[in-house]
């Protein structure tokens, strides 16, 4: 049966053909003869007793400079939609939570939401982590000075700074054990002790890359290794990080098992988690990307175990 899949997301105009996690689901719903709807965040609205949005109903192809076709435009309560994607990139600034807290505002029906938007607003991406401690490095989260160079003076290795609402590695700093620069760097990402920071214990790993894996209901479908470039600490691929094929390790699938329930609870079906050596450092909720590179290096469609999901849970409904 063919159902209607929403996409809440960035401007479709913009979209990497080739790299795009959401463009590639979008593919993978239009093969199986769905319906694909995308609307922007700007273009959701509450009209007196539910949501709505300005929709586009669009047919999609991998060609760069031509990917989308607009077949049909108009106004329409999110609660015709069967699926909401809620793919809307980072920063998760005050727009983006009203926007989760507008897209559930459906008293008829409301879509099968990927991810939930209460899980999403509860799920940090930093934080989320700090309810596992022992998978982690040693970590400590403050805007305080002080306790930020006492614990980086206990890391021989060196220590990652990282802003709480950061993405793509952006604000993410290595502080090398005796730099001088260490008040300083600490000053400028709290914002002079105003915001909160995270400091976690450096991984000598990370120089062999940062192991994106792709968790669908809880279960790791695919993974890719970012590799950071030779002047650069990050492994982002927004940051250069360059892809490679990665293992799924047996510490891997541990770490992965121990998230399900908590990832299931919360409705976060489609999450990206990431793995330095033997310690996990982030959950990505908000639009976890790796996907098409996962599936290319591991010659698997994670894409469809997504969409089999999604039409799993709405034929349970």
């Amino acid at each position: 049966m063919a159902l209607s899949l929403g996409f809440l997301m960035d401007p479709l105009e913009s979209v990497r053909v080739d790299h795009d996690t959401t463009f590639s689901l979008m593919l993978e719903a239009q093969r199986r003869g769905h319906d694909v709807y995308y609307f922007e965040q700007g273009w959701l609205r509450f009209n007196g007793r539910c949501s709505e949005a300005r929709m586009r109903r669009v047919r999609v192809r991998r060609e760069v400079g031509h990917h989308f076709d607009v077949l049909s435009e108009d106004v329409r309560p999110l609660s015709k939609l069967d699926v909401l994607f809620l793919r809307k990139d980072p920063p998760v600034d005050a727009d983006y939570l009203h926007a989760t807290q507008l897209v559930e505002l459906c008293p008829d029906r409301a879509p099968i939401f990927i991810n939930n938007p209460s899980g999403i607003r509860d799920a940090n991406e930093k934080l989320f982590t700090l309810n596992f401690p022992d998978l982690m490095p040693e970590t400590r989260v403050t805007r305080e000075l002080s306790v930020v160079l006492e614990f980086a003076a206990k890391n021989a290795q060196g220590t990652i700074l990282k802003p709480i609402d950061g993405f793509g590695g952006k604000g993410i700093l290595f502080l090398a054990p005796g730099d001088r620069n260490a008040r300083s760097m600490v000053e400028l990402l709290t914002q002079g002790g105003k915001e909160p920071i995270l400091a976690q214990a450096y991984v000598p790993e990370s120089r062999l890359g940062d192991k994106r894996i792709i968790l669908v209901d809880g279960d790791p479908v695919g993974a890719v290794l970012r590799v950071p470039s030779d002047a650069d600490h990050r492994g982002n691929m927004a940051a250069g990080g360059t892809p490679m094929k990665a293992e799924i390790t047996a510490r891997d699938l541990l770490i992965c098992k121990r998230l399900k329930p908590a990832l299931q609870e919360k409705g976060l079906t489609l999450v990206g988690i990431d793995v330095l050596g033997d310690y996990l450092t982030e959950v990505n909720v908000t639009s976890p990307t790796g996907l098409v590179e996962a599936s290319h290096l591991d010659g698997v469609s994670c894409e469809a175990r997504v969409l089999d999901v999604a039409e799993r849970m709405h034929g349970a409904r």
